[in-house]
């Protein structure tokens, strides 16, 4: 493989994810973003990145994101590595018109990382200024 190839491909992984310290560096700047929580309502109820939305892949359909702004990029995640409701998720909402990109490591990761969760289980960790 040469080298104009592997930065190619490197790329394109950057297009396609981004992890936890990128993800909350664009929401502190108010980046044109919408972080999806793909799991089920449960499982968001009980513990989810600050702000983020709850879109379960197993019911994402055109009637339930009609209402979403086709002009903003969807961080999709899930539990973490895992778990791959986060794909599902981006591949949904990409075949619905949407731009998207894979939060790599999921809340997992999200945690590990030291920030803040949301809901009955939710965690401290470095909080968030989003507005959320």
């Amino acid at each position: 493989m040469s080298a104009i190839e592997q930065l190619a491909y490197y790329q394109k992984k950057l297009a396609f994810e981004t992890d936890s310290s990128d993800l909350y560096s664009a929401i502190q700047q108010g980046d044109n973003l919408v972080v999806v929580d793909g799991r089920s309502r449960e499982a968001y109820l009980r513990e989810h990145i600050p702000g983020a939305i709850n879109l379960p892949h197993k019911a994402l359909c055109a009637n339930n994101s009609a209402e979403l702004d086709k002009s903003k990029i969807y961080i999709c995640y899930c539990d973490g590595i895992g778990c791959n409701a986060s794909t599902k998720t981006a591949m949904k909402l990409l075949t619905l018109g949407f731009q998207v990109k894979e939060l790599i490591g999921g809340l997992d990761w999200w945690k590990r990382d030291g920030y803040a969760t949301e809901g009955s289980e939710g965690s401290e960790g470095t909080p968030m200024d989003c507005g959320c």
